[in-house]
């Protein structure tokens, strides 16, 4: 009875194992879960570019400077003439005509361009000869000077500070500083008082920059008065240095 007992339990732990393994080899195995794919690369950025001309008008045989900026590109070039060129940056150009500059930039995200345009005028002709001749009365000024003295005043150093400034701006211009005295006292004296304060003009010029050689004196004394009464303020228009334009 014993032996049956125990021949009955090996039997029921046999089936029970083999339940258990069947069991386990049919249990479903759990999906893998996929990865997250990566997020997608931003697009590359579209190239951007300026350019400018200084100045925008030139005259024949004048230069203009080109400058430039960019981002996001690779390879920048400059038309006509330039070429290839740095990410910003400046340069001369020199063009015989007028003249559109084109720059284009290009890079992963595309191309972009912009122009600018230089204006090439003739070169500015001679001065007329009235022309001239108005600048030279609206800029030179006589220096005046007291009875019997050949002393730079203060209202005669402005003046001459005027006409030395004009003098500077026309190198090519050469004048004749005449001494003028009024009608009192002899000749003689007023020939030597009239050299001096020409002289004295000259002298003043030279202090402001103007070369000596662009000036000349000559002594009128009384022989040719500005003003023929016979008053003091009519004196005073006669006692001056006063200025001609060499031809």
């Amino acid at each position: 009875m014993i032996e049956v007992s125990r021949s009955m339990y090996r039997i029921c732990v046999l089936i029970a194992l083999v339940a258990a393994v069947f069991t386990f080899g049919c249990a479903k195995k759990p999906k893998a879960t996929a990865p997250t794919p990566p997020p997608p690369a931003p697009a590359a950025a579209q190239p951007t570019v300026s350019l400018q001309a200084s100045p925008t008008s030139i005259e024949k045989g004048e230069s203009s400077t080109l400058s430039w900026t960019s981002t996001d590109a690779t390879q920048l070039t400059i038309a006509p003439d330039v070429g290839s060129v740095t990410a910003q940056g400046s340069t001369k150009v020199t063009p015989s005509a007028s003249t559109t500059y084109t720059i284009s930039a290009s890079g992963p995200g595309g191309s972009s361009n912009a122009t600018a345009r230089i204006t090439v005028v003739a070169a500015s002709a001679a001065t007329p000869e009235r022309t001239m001749d108005q600048l030279w009365q609206q800029n030179v000024r006589d220096a005046f000077f007291d009875f019997n003295k050949a002393d730079i005043r203060s209202d005669a150093r402005e003046a001459l500070a005027k006409t030395a400034e004009f003098l500077r701006n026309y190198p090519q211009l050469k004048t004749t500083i005449e001494g003028h005295c009024d009608e009192r006292g002899s000749t003689e004296y007023n020939l030597a008082l009239g050299d001096r304060r020409a002289s004295a003009v000259k002298q003043y010029l030279i202090s402001l920059g103007i070369s000596a050689d662009r000036l000349t004196t000559v002594s009128f004394g009384k022989e040719k008065p500005f003003c023929m009464q016979t008053t003091e303020d009519c004196y005073q228009q006669n006692r001056r240095g006063h200025f001609v334009r060499n031809q």
